[in-house]
């Protein structure tokens, strides 16, 4: 399988919309990715996006799970949003 062109970058709807896609708990869903439920909570609200490799994971989550989404192309996050998932090991 080749490395997609464009990555799809998760919001708070996008995420939300996953998670119920899969009938996850917040909690549920965190334990899956290995982050804490406070940092899903987080992402649902909109303060922070995932970045990086939870991303990528979130991606691939979607995929094996059949959801569907729109891969658009990537746009920098606003400074106060990069700092998402930071000191959870995400690389």
């Amino acid at each position: 399988m080749g490395k997609r062109k464009v990555q799809y970058q998760w919001d708070d709807k996008s995420i939300r919309a996953l998670r119920s896609y899969m009938d996850m708990t917040q909690q549920q869903m965190s334990e899956e990715l290995g982050t804490r439920q406070q940092t899903v909570s987080e992402w649902e609200t909109g303060m922070y996006c995932p970045r990086g490799g939870m991303n990528r994971l979130l991606t691939l989550v979607a995929d094996r799970a059949g959801f569907e989404y729109t891969v658009t192309p990537e746009e920098p996050l606003p400074p106060e949003k990069a700092g998402a998932g930071v000191g959870e090991g995400e690389s």
